[in-house]
């Protein structure tokens, strides 16, 4: 018989702390992505962070949640992102993935938003009928060398026999991408790489809209989901990889005034940019990610920001060899649209959700 356990922050601890999460087939959680959970500034002490489905004692499947809030004139509107669902293929069929989903719908009373969800995912919350597609954010992957060793054999299995001769023509080839930006240099303009956000940095980000404040960016990134090392196998969602760091940058103007912040994630060579604050040009912002990606070895960059996006179609140095257009969706329950103020558009950034920690 199929029931339920939910978990707030002190109760997620004492699961943690007491190793009983990995008694199990598989994982529902990381520890360290439990402690992130568990310190969230925007999570109250009672909202439900992880639900466990069984099948008697037996661990069938899991759903986690991000508490979040939109702020609106004097008014909060609490909702949670839906972060992971998984359910054992041992236990497929027995409708149990419906029944944690309806149990989230229950403890948020329909505070719910979902992004960056795969195919399978999409149908079952269309099957729901519960949710509502916003405007989705229109993107562009930029490429900057190739990988073919990596991305063919994911594609064509049949091709990892011929990993040994990918490897060597990405090598050919990266080098000569290399010989071409080796003109690409170090700016001139003054700027500062941080590993969070500084003190220095407060002021400037009061002139912006943004969902996410400095303690709470700074929380992200001082309690990742994703740490270096070996994969666990025993968890299906992002929790290691080779390389994951976070970079703050600061860029003046020639008056030395702060003009541009933005926060970079780098992961095993791909670049995001969570978050990004500027009413000036970002042509310097433009030219600093070039020297970035260069120095850097970047693959590829992912980026939804579309005023940059413009700027680097522009740009005649950017150095790219190839781009194509993406799109993120999200969606919102009926009922917290209901709740918010009519005609609410929420202007998210690209780290936005639970974006910005994988």
């Amino acid at each position: 018989m199929i029931h339920l356990k939910t978990y707030n922050k002190r109760e997620l601890r004492e699961l943690v702390s007491s190793g009983d999460f990995r008694k199990h087939d598989f994982l529902p959680v990381t520890e360290h992505r439990a402690l992130s959970h568990i310190q969230n500034p925007k999570a109250d002490e009672d909202q439900i962070l992880l639900i466990l489905a069984f099948d008697d004692d037996e661990l069938a499947g899991y759903i986690g949640c991000l508490p979040d809030y939109f702020k609106s004139s004097s008014q909060i509107f609490r909702y949670a992102w839906l972060s992971t669902l998984y359910i054992s293929n041992k236990f497929r069929g027995k409708r149990i993935a419906q029944t944690l989903l309806n149990k989230v719908f229950e403890v948020y009373n329909g505070n719910i938003a979902v992004t960056e969800f795969t195919p399978e995912a999409e149908g079952l919350y269309k099957k729901t009928g519960v949710f509502r597609y916003l405007e989705p954010k229109r993107g562009k992957r930029y490429y900057f060398r190739t990988d073919l060793a990596h991305i063919l054999p994911l594609k064509k299995p049949n091709t990892k026999t011929l990993r040994p001769a990918l490897e060597i023509t990405d090598s050919i080839l990266n080098t000569a991408i290399e010989v071409k930006n080796c003109f690409i240099s170090k700016p001139k303009f003054k700027f500062e790489v941080l590993n969070k956000i500084d003190s220095g940095s407060l002021e400037f980000l009061t002139q912006f809209h943004s969902y996410r404040n400095k303690n709470e960016i700074n929380w992200g990134i001082e309690n990742p989901w994703v740490l270096e090392g070996k994969k666990d196998e025993d968890y299906l969602f992002s929790s290691f990889s080779d390389k994951f760091k976070y970079f703050w940058v600061k860029i003046y103007d020639k008056k030395n005034s702060l003009s541009i912040c933005s926060l970079l994630l780098v992961r095993d060579g791909h670049l995001k940019i969570p978050y990004l604050f500027s009413h000036s040009d970002l042509e310097p912002f433009v030219d600093f990610l070039s020297y970035f990606i260069v120095s850097h070895k970047i693959i590829t960059l992912t980026s939804y920001q579309a005023r940059l996006n413009e700027k680097i179609a522009d740009s005649g140095k950017f150095p790219k060899i190839h781009e194509r257009p993406l799109e993120r969706r999200y969606i919102f329950h009926h009922q917290l649209l209901a709740n918010l103020p009519e005609n609410f558009t929420p202007d998210f950034q690209d780290g936005d959700g639970d974006c910005m920690m994988t």
